[in-house]
């Protein structure tokens, strides 16, 4: 046998779909196999292999066992004479695998090869070739010079900028995303080295290859598309933690103990910093918004009163109770902001009206507060509603400004209406945009283009792939998505690197699946479109539900000596109570029992009460609970929530 394909996978069962779909493709006429080793998905994906891929060696591991040892399980089980690691959010052309085997069929010193990577959105991926990383490079990587200075041959050896990448070369390291490797390379080398859980084995790897006499080669003459996310995957702080680890345990592995303990003390230099660096990211993206109107509302209605109070209510002297601006005004601004927040006005991208309606919330509730109140805190209605105007005002225009100057990730705009290209022939797209019609997203425009070798022009299409270029410009098009069933991957590949300079986003639509997967992050759970009427996954609803859970916590508490008497394990209640604020569990959750099966559901935490509280346990068979939490997944509404707890709160204090 010539090629043996192995895929690990964990948890991304509609990457890994697309991914065998071209492999498929790929592997047509060759003697070759596919190994899929799933580390103990939640998500469907063994299910999914087992259906569509019938013809795939599945290992489904009853643990994460790691990227390593999964390879290696495949690895001593596999039959050919190369092996291809792959990972599976990745999509390969139709004639990768023919070219990279004559290649290396070609070079009998190739022990490794790597191809060239692109991302979601068509730009080369810099990982693509690599250096060993020394302890000068790690530092020029770590300092950021290299980032600085990506061609020089000083500077930028971590990514080897300085060389050609649409030419052939021997490089230090190979991406464990694509590694081709020789079996009888690996009969010298040994398999990967199992203490990198994660990150860093194809580092050794590569590098015990150069050592064992072969060579690595970086071959651009076939490409694939590799949903890694950079930008997201590199802010996780758990991802910094385990990259940087699995670079000291590679130096402690290879370098002298001088070198080792050199890069040692870098890393956790670096795992520091960016450490540091992602927390305050973290923490600006959420709170710089919120905390601008803040300051920009206080500050407006400190400049109103001022005004208001000299020139009308005290000409001849005083001023307000210093209660007003020290305790009134904060309250005001704090039930603004979150009116605003629980409207939407924070959720990207921004849509103006979604602010206006919190507001105007906001101020309904000071208002209804403020007659309440005693005559001694009723200052003023109208700086409340002078106020609410500079509020709005102010908002407004802060995000029309942010929006203009491209700053704070500002984008205006709502997902609605965002208006798309389907490419392939009739009966596909027709399929993939009756998909795209029954989705939430409630696209403003879809329109057909047809592969180059079908007429276009009729029955919805407006032209030709050769042709989406203008198509794109004419139309304002946001987003064009594949048909992989009728658009060769080399095809998609060509053309979202041809576009780039066009700013639209990329899909791309399996035959026979329901779902689309796109970004360029495999960690952007939204960009995977699946059918849906108003899913938990929606940042509203989510949002809605984790305040409803600490609403609920903080009425809880105060009213617990009444609970303790209601509620069938007390003690469990208030340990509920913390787990919830602390984000552990969540007030209401699926039912969580042997019998059900929650595969095929978006992840959100365990519950202390489930739909099926709603209900009397003698109706309750498996298949009604399973219908329960597929409702509850599909139409999210939070006042289901309140009934679920109504009628469940005598099971408050569950605990498991």
């Amino acid at each position: 046998m010539k090629l043996s394909v192995i895929i690990v996978n964990y948890n991304v069962e509609y990457f890994l779909e697309q991914c065998l779909y071209s492999v498929r493709k790929a592997l047509h006429g060759m003697d070759a196999e596919v190994i899929v080793v799933d580390n103990n998905s939640v998500d469907g994906s063994v299910k999914m292999v087992q259906s569509k891929f019938p013809d795939v060696r599945l290992i489904a591991n009853k643990e994460n066992t790691g990227f390593s040892k999964a390879n290696n399980q495949a690895i001593r089980i596999s039959k050919g004479e190369s092996i291809l690691l792959l990972n599976p959010d990745t999509i390969v052309e139709s004639d990768t695998f023919s070219k990279v085997i004559a290649f290396m069929d070609e070079h009998p010193d190739a022990g490794g090869l790597g191809v060239k990577m692109i991302d979601g959105k068509g730009r080369f991926l810099p990982e693509s070739k690599r250096g060993l990383p020394v302890p000068s490079v790690a530092f020029f990587k770590i300092s950021g010079l290299s980032a600085l200075f990506p061609k020089s041959r000083i500077f930028g050896r971590y990514h080897l900028g300085y060389l050609d990448k649409e030419k052939v070369h021997t490089v230090d390291i190979l991406s464990g995303a694509f590694m081709l490797l020789r079996k009888q390379t690996l009969d010298q080398t040994g398999l990967l080295d199992e203490s990198f859980f994660m990150y860093g084995e194809d580092i050794d790897l590569s590098y015990r290859i150069i050592q064992a006499g072969y060579k690595n080669y970086y071959f651009p003459h076939t490409r694939i598309i590799h949903y890694k996310g950079e930008s997201t995957k590199k802010s996780s702080l758990n991802y910094i933690f385990m990259f940087y680890q699995a670079m000291i345990v590679f130096a402690r592995k290879h370098f002298s103990k001088k070198n080792a303990r050199l890069v040692s003390m870098l890393i956790h230099l670096a795992i520091y910093l960016r450490a540091f660096v992602a927390i305050l990211r973290r923490f600006f993206d959420r709170l710089y918004l919120p905390l601008l109107d803040g300051i920009l509302i206080f500050a407006g209605i400190f400049f109103i009163k001022s005004y208001w109070e000299r020139i009308l209510i005290f000409p001849e002297g005083g001023h307000y109770p210093l209660t007003f601006i020290t305790v009134a005004v904060p309250a005001y601004v704090l039930i603004w902001l979150i009116s605003v927040y629980l409207s939407g006005g924070y959720d990207k991208p921004v849509r103006l009206i979604k602010v206006v309606q919190g507001i105007f919330t906001g101020t309904i509730i000071i208002l209804v507060l403020y007659g309440l109140l005693s005559e001694s805190y009723r200052f003023s209605r109208a700086l409340i509603i002078f106020g609410a105007a500079w509020g709005l005002v102010i908002m407004l225009g802060v995000r029309l400004l942010l929006n203009l100057l491209h700053l704070g990730g500002l984008r205006m705009g709502a997902q609605d209406n965002r208006r798309f290209l389907i490419v392939g022939q009739e009966e596909e797209a027709n399929r993939v945009a009756g998909l795209m019609t029954r989705t939430s997203l409630s696209p403003g425009f879809i329109g057909l283009v047809s592969t180059p070798d079908h007429s276009a022009g009729t029955n919805g299409f407006i032209g030709t792939l050769d042709q989406i270029r203008d198509i794109i410009l004419i139309y304002k098009i946001d987003e064009i998505i594949f048909c992989a069933k009728d658009v060769a991957a080399h095809n998609i590949i060509d053309k979202m690197s041809e576009l780039q300079d066009l700013q639209v986003d990329y899909k791309i639509a399996p035959p026979e699946s329901y779902s689309i997967i796109g970004s360029n992050s495999i960690n952007t759970a939204e960009d995977v479109f699946v059918i849906n009427t108003n899913p938990i996954t929606r940042i509203s609803n989510r949002r809605n539900k984790r305040f409803l859970d600490v609403t609920i916590s903080l009425l809880f508490l105060p009213c617990y000596p009444i609970l303790f008497f209601l509620v069938r394990k007390p003690i469990g209640l208030l340990q509920n109570i913390f787990s919830v604020v602390f984000g552990k569990r969540s007030w209401v959750g699926y039912s969580r029992t042997e019998d059900i099966n929650l595969h095929n559901l978006p992840m959100i935490h365990p519950g202390v009460l489930t739909p099926a509280d709603a209900l009397p346990s003698s109706l309750l068979t498996p298949d009604t609970v399973q219908r329960l939490n597929i409702l509850y997944a599909r139409d999210y509404r939070f006042v289901n929530d309140l009934n679920i707890l109504i009628k469940g709160y005598a099971h408050l204090g569950r605990r498991h």
